[in-house]
């Protein structure tokens, strides 16, 4: 076993010192790596992958669910703040249908179901209206979550007294909604009334006047009113256009200086001063045909030419003596005392009638005009606390934007002084500081792997591809060499005679004998004595 093992450490290290430095590189980079591949490929089998169990939870629903976690001895992990926690993949669904059989987590909402676990006599009537109005803004911010494009919701309801006598009258609810949307979901009319109308149908004594429903980029979801068409209505109707028409360029300018700036950082108000004059008329206008020279179409022409020569009265009679009327174009006669006249006549009448353009035109204005507008724009810097982080270039830029948008909003016609470049300038007012008042929502986190991980896998799948590249290409080589040996080899060789014998120990100490008794028979001799002796 031991020379064996010797045989095997011999031919080894033959091997290797035949080899060149370059194929001695790539065997120990192919050892190195392969002992890489296996040692990761082991840590990413026994890795253990982490998946949230629960998102958006408060420091006490965290705590509640890591000591139950613990006591059942489950691997968890707690991230984002200690918002979420995570537990092996392999479990999570098992843990949310046991941990819900446990009534875990207990968030701070309180929905219906408090009242039928919770319930006893000790309960005033005070703390059961403040947890009925709680459990209220639950359930209707929860039906909210189920609309199409609403993430979230937060619901604040004022709910009036109750008076003390029976005709005393009762106020009016109302409710403030603040939705987390998606980003550039756009909602239709019939989804806003449906959410006016379910949540006047959920309060009662609760108008759709009294609601007010906005998202968290402060964008207003208006209702709009069906009653306009009454003649009562005129001032509604007039301000529900003002305030769509402000509404429209509001969301113009939110939805691109919070794409430029982000949408939690741009707050826009704008407001509009709208001439509602409304004027018909009817024009009948007479235009000639031909305007330069101010002639119409000839489409019919008379032409009368009348000539008298001689004494006598003239062709077609005389005008009675003392009158200034005489026929156009003539030469003025000689008239005697008896009425008679001596010398030459002629008349010329010419008509034409010609034909011109009639224009008949009822104009209707339009029933409103931007007269005026005004953006005013709230800026927060990129850091909160530096005013100074928002370079003075962008604002220029956001000043430029918002003048563009004034300048081709208002109406020239309705305009009272002309849009030079100051007047527009004073319609604008760009403010930049800290938001103090923001609404936040939790983010979801969506687990992703590492980019360490993306980056380990392309180096690695870099040095296998390089690795097989050489490896490939000394084989090649060592294929060549052992070629090139052996023709060499083959014309040295001698092939021995196969009917030669073979020598063996014995065959050799029979030739040393028969030398022996050849050259030596005295020496020959003597070795046989003592061969016999010993016999």
């Amino acid at each position: 076993m031991n020379e064996s093992f010797q045989r095997y450490l011999v031919r080894i290290k033959e091997y290797w010192a035949c080899r060149t430095k370059k194929q001695k590189t790539i065997i120990i980079g192919s050892v190195a790596f392969f002992i890489l591949l296996v040692i990761l490929a082991s840590v990413l089998a026994t890795r253990t992958t982490l998946l949230p169990l629960y998102s958006n939870l408060t420091p006490s629903e965290t705590g509640t669910i890591k000591e139950s976690l613990d006591s059942r001895g489950i691997q968890s992990e707690i991230t984002d703040g200690g918002t979420t926690i995570k537990v092996p993949e392999e479990v999570v669904d098992t843990l949310k249908v046991e941990l819900a059989a446990e009534g875990i987590p207990k968030s701070g909402s309180i929905d219906y179901s408090f009242f039928s676990q919770n319930a006893g006599i000790g309960m005033t009537e005070n703390e059961f209206n403040v947890l009925k109005l709680d459990a209220m803004q639950t359930e209707l911010a929860n039906l909210m979550k189920g609309i199409d494009g609403v993430n979230d919701a937060k619901v604040m309801i004022n709910l009036p007294e109750k008076g003390i006598f029976v005709n005393d009258l009762s106020e009016e609810a109302s409710a403030s909604i603040v939705l987390n949307t998606k980003a550039g979901y756009q909602f239709e009319e019939s989804q806003i009334q449906a959410l006016y109308h379910l949540v006047a149908k959920s309060i009662p004594n609760l108008p759709t006047d009294n609601i007010v429903i906005t998202n968290q980029f402060f964008e207003y979801f208006d209702l709009k009113s069906n009653q306009n068409s009454s003649p009562g209505s005129t001032f509604a109707a007039q301000h529900e256009i003002k305030k769509e028409i402000e509404r429209d360029v509001q969301r113009q300018v939110q939805n691109m200086l919070g794409t430029l700036m982000g949408h939690d950082k741009v707050v826009v108000s704008v407001t509009a001063d709208i001439d509602f004059t409304q004027e018909n008329r009817e024009e009948n206008l007479v235009a000639p045909v031909d305007e330069e020279n101010m002639e119409g179409i000839a489409i019919s022409a008379q032409k009368i030419t009348e000539t008298f020569t001689g004494n006598g009265e003239a062709a077609g009679g005389f005008t009675p003596a003392g009158g200034n009327d005489e026929p156009a174009g003539t030469d003025a006669p000689e008239y005697l005392e008896n009425g008679a006249a001596n010398g030459d006549y002629e008349r010329i009448e010419e008509t034409i009638n010609n034909e011109v353009n009639k224009i008949r035109k009822e104009i209707v204005e339009s029933p409103y005009k931007v007269r005026d507008l005004g953006i005013q724009v709230m800026v927060e810097p990129p850091a909160a606390d530096d005013p100074a982080s928002l370079p003075q270039e962008r604002i220029n830029d956001i000043t430029q934007i918002l003048g563009t948008i004034v300048r081709t909003t208002i109406n020239k016609d309705a305009a009272d002084a002309d849009l030079t470049d100051e007047a527009i300038q004073d319609k604008i007012v760009v403010s930049v500081q800290p938001f103090n008042g923001k609404v936040e929502f939790p983010n979801e986190t969506v687990p992703v792997l590492p980019w360490w991980i993306y980056a380990v896998g392309g180096v690695l799948l870099i040095i296998i591809a390089l690795l097989i590249f050489l490896i490939a290409k000394a084989r090649k080589k060592q294929k060549q060499k052992e070629e090139e040996t052996a023709a060499k080899v083959q014309e040295t060789f001698n092939v021995p005679d196969v009917n030669e014998e073979h020598e063996t120990e014995s065959t050799m100490r029979r030739k040393q004998l028969e030398k022996m008794a050849k050259e030596k028979p005295e020496d020959f001799a003597k070795l046989l004595r003592t061969w016999i002796a010993d016999d």
